[in-house]
This record gives structure tokens, sequence and C-alpha cells, in this order.
């Protein structure tokens, strides 16, 4: 049975940057990692952090609008991670940054992220596929109420701050909808957030790691419970192309492109309800299945 409160306080409290003296670069923030049920930090925490620390060095006038990233050693649950930006240019368009975050004073995470002051022009997307509305699909919740509690189905039910929906079928303890390498997610957080358009891009750096490698292991025949799983994020790429809400719901379009030697690429689409083209994701992953 699940017994958590769904609320969007994790996203929040991993965004929360404490200004710190810069020892490496230019400015420098401390966060936290927030609390998940194994061994080391949610990924998205460091993208989502590092996006942040870079947001705060640059004009208000200017839009993060690409971040490349990548995932150095694991980082450690609740613990202070310190993000060093470096204002590598401000230009009259563009401004470029780079971002390292430090754990026990190894590095552990690096990124470069493009600003850019917006501009009038043509306006160009791929369409939004077809899907089913997400009233129809059952939340986290329901697909694992009546599966023996655990810390990880409490977390996937409520600790992740959003509301995930799959389209197919989930993959946390049994694999539904096949292995395909295609899936659609339809994510919104569990709160409304502030009208903060730089928070809502936060929030979609934040929460787009949860399930990126998932279409690679669909093709693999594999779900989250699957006796000797072992994943880990490796690198990841996002573009920010419009300004949307991720407190309304979001259609998260993935795909499985290649996988070889035990690392896996997927690209994923991030829609409104409009049908306009929020941001794509590109991540590479290690995928070891157990014996």
């Amino acid at each position: 049975m699940v017994t958590g409160t769904l609320t969007s306080e994790t996203f929040l409290k991993a965004v929360e940057l404490t200004p710190v003296e810069a020892e490496v670069f230019d400015e420098a923030y401390e966060a936290t990692t927030q609390y998940v049920p194994w061994p080391k930090a949610y990924g998205g925490d460091m993208v989502a952090q590092a996006a942040a620390a870079m947001m705060r060095s640059v004009d208000t006038d200017r839009q993060l609008h690409s971040m490349h990233s990548y995932f150095m050693r694991p980082v450690d649950i609740g613990s202070t991670v310190r993000y060093e930006v470096e204002r590598l240019r401000d230009g009259r368009g563009y401004s470029t940054r780079t971002v390292r975050g430090f754990q026990n004073g190894k590095p552990v995470y690096a990124a470069m992220g493009s600003f850019q002051v917006p501009e009038d022009g043509t306006d160009f997307q791929t369409e939004a596929p077809a899907a089913v509305e997400p009233a129809s699909l059952r939340s986290a919740a329901e697909v694992l109420r009546d599966t023996t509690a655990s810390p990880a189905t409490e977390y996937w039910s409520t600790g992740r701050s959003f509301d995930m929906r799959h389209i197919p079928g989930p993959v946390y303890v049994e694999l539904e909808g096949g292995s395909v390498p295609q899936q659609a997610i339809w994510v919104k957080a569990f709160d409304t957030l502030p009208d903060d358009a730089d928070l809502h891009r936060t929030a979609l750096a934040y929460v787009c790691d949860y399930t990126i490698l998932e279409p690679l292991l669909r093709i693999n025949g594999l779900n989250w419970s699957s006796p000797g799983l072992a994943t880990a994020s490796l690198d990841h790429s996002m573009w920010f192309h419009r300004d949307g809400r991720a407190d309304d719901w979001v259609l998260y379009a993935q795909e499985a492109i290649s996988g070889q030697s035990n690392r896996g690429l997927a690209m994923g689409r991030f829609f409104d309800r409009q049908g306009r083209l929020l941001a794509t994701v590109a991540q590479e992953g290690m995928i070891r299945a157990g014996a």
C-alpha cells in the first residue's frame, strides 16, 4: 500500500542553491542530492542543479537553449555537491558557461550550457505523436497498488515529485507493453509550480533522467526490478526550444536509438498539450543485465 504524499517538494528542494565562495571558477553554489532507495544519487539532481547554477550566472534577458553533461563518478545521497561556474563568454546574443560538480574534493559531474537572447524568426517543429489522454492511464501509485510494499515502490509512487503515466505500460516490476524500442510518458508536477520559465526548464531537466533509459530496457526485455540489473547515466544532452509548464501535462516521447557494449543511446522529446515541442533529450547510459 502506498502511504506517501503527492508533492513536488523533492524537486523544489533539489534545486535550492546556496551561494558560496568560488575556489576554481567565477562563482559557486552548493546543493543537496535527494533521497532515492538505491545506492547512489539520482542523475537528474545534478542536471537540474547545474542548470540552475548556470542560469544564475547570466543576465535575465538570456534563456538556456542547450546543455551537454557528463556523469563522472557516483554521487552520495543526501550530501552536498559544489557547483563551480565559469563564464566563458558573453556576446550580444549568446552566452556560454561551464559548470563542474565536486563532492568530497573530487569532480563528479561536468556540463556546458549555452544561453540566447530570444529573437523573432521562422518557427518550425516536428509533429507531436498521437497519444491517449493521461486521464485514461494509470498513475504509478495505481500500477503498484497491489505490489508488495518496498522503498522502491513507495518512491516510484510518490517520491519523484511528478505524476508519470506510461504508454504502452510501465516497466517497474514487470515489462508491460512488450519489447519495443519506443514508449511515451505523460508527465506533470504534483504541485503547481511558480510562474518562472527558468524553473520550468529546470523541472524538465530534472524529470527527464527518470525514464529516458526505459526504451533500452524494453528492447532488452528488462524492467527496473530485473535481477542483477545495473544502470548508470553516462552523458546527457538537452535542447530547450519553447517555454512550457511542467505543472501541466507534458508528453515525453522516447525512442531507443542504439545498444552495444553494455551502453545504449536513447532520445526523447517533450510536447505540451497543444503539441508544441518544448525540449529534446539525448542520453547514453550503461545497462548491464544480470547473469
